[in-house]
């Protein structure tokens, strides 16, 4: 019998191991099939989602003074949407050259560039320092490491993409883009919704962009949808491969997009933040203003800064206000603030980076080859912009690669650039908190 009871437990023993693995296989099935549907997303899915990103966010302005189209946000009325501004080379471009979380944190600090700084008057198209604009949008959208010009968004500029026909609302899929050509700006629309009714017609197409005063989304009936397409001289376009559309400009090549980051809600800093928000790099040597809030009254003992793990200054008692330094070592930096009652602040997060360039004085040819020399400092250079002041569509990027930046240099084909003139160069350079851009102008030949 106690060698029957032993078999029999033995017996038991494998047949619930059994099953246990069977579950747990099942299980682990049921795991990879879950991962395998998150990875299927399409682009189009992708795209409603970073879009949205964008459109739905909402804030607050804590102060007067931040610009927008014919005046400023006012102090304590909710947007949708972040603001609407050509920052071009001077400003940055939210999502592209900083986290969407930066923008945020200074839009909590009335001390920010967002309130001090106007760019009316001083770059075209631009208001506020931190912005987005057709272009930007619909490229973050459609995952751009940079953004195409609304008016290279289509044929012949761009492969992988041609015109919906027919030209009408029933035609159109999520991710379609709408095109406005120069009057004398261009613009660029994108498809994030298709609306159906019980018996699966089409009713409505949602369409989202970027435009004064912030990114709006219009949900048009069929009507309103064929009537807004067949106006101004829009058309209707499809991208057919992302891949063959973006060419090299890949976000996932990059730090930046980080759509995790933009996506996630963040902790904005009560007792103080950086003019520029935070998380976001400067340039070498560059002002930093730390604005001490201290918003919940805790009461501030001492400021404490540093780069790594090494306090570089404490400062006792600073009491409320901005404080500014500015920093010759690049690297990653923190600041915080020791409390009346011991305890530590949420620390702001900063980098000092260096980077430059150098082009022929003499000017260059457009018919032959051509260096710029590159070096930088806690910053990776990724690609040089190249944009003619004569004609909108001579505009391209030459992507950095890390042998360019061993040799330190890179190469501009010959032929490249259409037109004489002069010629915007923008070298842009990244790192984990955001971007930097730098321009000079040289003088293309024959």
């Amino acid at each position: 019998m106690t060698s029957l009871f032993r078999n029999s437990v033995c017996l038991l023993v494998s047949l619930i191991s059994c099953i246990f693995l069977q579950s747990a296989s099942a299980a682990g099935e049921t795991s990879d099939k879950q991962t395998g549907k998150e990875n299927s997303i399409t682009w189009q899915e992708k795209s409603i989602k970073y879009a949205r990103i964008m459109s739905r966010v909402k804030w607050t302005p804590v102060a007067d003074g931040m610009p927008k189209r014919g005046g400023h946000f006012k102090a304590g009325t909710e947007y949708t949407g972040v603001p609407y501004s050509s920052v071009k080379s001077v400003g940055r471009y939210i999502g592209f050259d900083i986290y969407l979380k930066t923008f945020l944190a200074a839009v909590q600090n009335p001390k920010s560039v967002l309130y001090t700084e106007n760019l009316y008057g001083k770059v075209k198209n631009a208001e506020c320092y931190y912005g987005k604009v057709c272009s930007s949008y619909t490229s973050y959208a459609l995952q751009c490491g940079i953004w195409y010009v609304s008016r290279l968004h289509t044929p012949p500029y761009r492969d992988g993409i041609t015109l919906v026909e027919p030209q009408s609302a029933l035609s159109a899929k999520v991710g379609d883009i709408i095109f406005t050509p120069p009057q004398p700006g261009s613009h660029v629309e994108i498809v994030t919704g298709i609306t159906k009714n019980k018996e699966a017609q089409i009713t409505h197409v949602r369409v989202e962009e970027s435009r004064p005063q912030t990114t709006t989304n219009t949900n048009r009936s069929i009507k309103s949808f064929n009537k807004h397409i067949s106006s101004r001289g829009r058309k209707l376009y499809r991208i057919t491969d992302l891949d063959a559309w973006r060419g090299n400009n890949k976000a996932e090549s990059f730090l930046f997009p980080n759509y995790d980051e933009d996506n996630a809600t963040p902790d904005i800093n009560q007792v103080l933040l950086l003019d520029l928000g935070d998380w976001v790099p400067y340039h070498q040597d560059q002002k930093v203003k730390i604005n001490i809030m201290d918003k919940n009254a805790q009461g501030v003992k001492t400021l404490v800064i540093k780069q790594g793990d090494k306090v570089i200054e404490e400062i006792n008692q600073p009491g409320k206000g901005v404080i500014e330094r500015s920093f010759s070592t690049c690297g990653d930096y923190t600041a915080h603030c020791v409390m009346n009652d011991g305890s530590l602040s949420q620390a702001c997060e900063f980098a000092v980076c260096r980077f430059d360039f150098s082009m022929p004085t003499e000017g260059v040819s457009k018919s032959k080859s051509w260096e710029i020399k590159i070096s930088s400092d806690n910053m990776n250079m990724i690609i040089a912009h190249l944009k003619s002041d004569k004609n909108g569509y001579d505009e391209h990027n030459v992507f950095i690669t890390e042998q360019d930046r061993k040799n330190g240099k890179i190469v501009i084909p010959a032929n490249l650039i259409q037109d004489k003139g002069k010629m915007q160069v923008w070298m842009i350079g990244e790192n984990k908190y955001g971007r930097l851009k730098k321009r000079q102008d040289i003088i293309v030949k024959e």
